[in-house]
């Protein structure tokens, strides 16, 4: 590729992987939304409210409009809340040129329309743009830092994921192509709420055998939403699937596990929210969840008593019981295991 990119978005995943493209000798410019924080990058190279601790190096140009920003890059990573992402795609389609290739870094579904963020930007963009996703088992923290990172990037175009393949590509940071978008948007999506589940029973004290059991069944949630939408299987045995869940139910640096774990310790969640500075993608999820499984019929009960206690208020104990009070089944993969 060029030696030149373009970031969308200046919180913690963005910021990082501005950090990781410079260390691929990529010229990156840098999308901010906040005044201040442009301010910061620019005169001290440090994002101390959503990234503290790096510096960023001089490859890394901040900049405010975001025309400029994507104007000379070959690919553009889009590392922006779902909920903004339509809005910000409608800004950047009248800029895009053709040939140019958009990658998704957002692990969200949108509100209301229900869609995985590559179909907004297929029906905004130009026909002539690329289209791709990049996800996987990666803290913005530890990508920041170098450390021995996997993930996959999936277009339905093989070149394309190739080419973003070859670019990305290090010792510390290994890619994997996949050509099936829907399934690691899908995977992506819903871990995180799966991750919310296993933060409440760990807040709760209830021990790794209920973690255990909630991130295998939770797979299970997702693998069957996934084939219901017309992805593949295989995905989610991979990085985008089971990967991203057990990093994302387990680490201690997960914004959604650390959610629930406060819910399961007693705290309110908008209490919890009003102090957050980032956004845990998996309360507006688990809205988008619910209404894909009922226009589906599909059974995902983890997701369901998830969406229960977020958005009604439902007593975490109350819901453990309802689970595992369900009527017996087997344990095959099916509608309605």
């Amino acid at each position: 590729m060029s030696k030149e990119a373009a970031v969308i978005g200046a919180g913690s995943w963005g910021t990082a992987f501005c950090l990781l493209l410079s260390r691929q000798g990529i010229k990156t410019r840098l999308w901010v939304r906040e005044e201040e924080i442009y301010q910061e990058i620019k005169s001290n190279r440090t994002n101390n409210l959503f990234l503290p601790g790096f510096i960023l190096p001089p490859e890394v140009l901040p900049c405010l409009d975001l025309a400029e920003a994507i104007d000379d890059a070959e690919m553009t990573f889009v590392a922006v809340p779902s909920r903004f992402c339509r809005g910000v795609y409608l800004r950047m389609a009248k800029n895009l040129r053709p040939g140019q290739i958009v990658v998704s870094l957002t692990k969200g579904l949108e509100e209301g329309s229900l869609m995985r963020m590559t179909e907004i930007m297929a029906r905004i963009f130009p026909p002539e743009v690329f289209l791709a996703v990049l996800s996987g088992p990666s803290f913005a923290r530890e990508v920041a830092s170098g450390w021995p990172t996997a993930v996959v990037v999936a277009s339905e175009v093989a070149e394309v994921a190739e080419k973003i393949q070859r670019a990305l590509s290090s010792l510390n940071f290994r890619v994997y192509t996949s050509p099936d978008v829907k399934g690691v948007e899908i995977a992506g999506a819903v871990k995180n709420v799966i991750a919310l589940a296993a933060g409440i029973s760990d807040g709760l004290g209830f021990g790794h055998n209920a973690r255990a059991s909630l991130i295998t069944r939770g797979l299970v949630e997702i693998t069957r939403l996934g084939l219901k939408l017309g992805a593949k299987q295989e995905t989610f045995y991979g990085l985008a699937g089971i990967g991203d869940l057990v990093l994302t139910a387990t680490g201690l640096l997960s914004r959604n596990y650390q959610v629930g774990f406060r819910i399961g310790q007693g705290e309110k969640l908008p209490t919890i929210l009003a102090g957050m500075k980032m956004v845990a993608e998996a309360v507006p999820t688990s809205i988008s969840v619910k209404e894909l499984a009922t226009r589906e019929g599909i059974e995902m009960p983890i997701c369901h008593e998830v969406y229960q206690v977020l958005h009604n208020n439902k007593d975490p104990r109350t819901s453990l019981i309802d689970l595992m009070s369900r009527s017996l089944k087997g344990e095959p993969l099916s509608p309605g295991s």
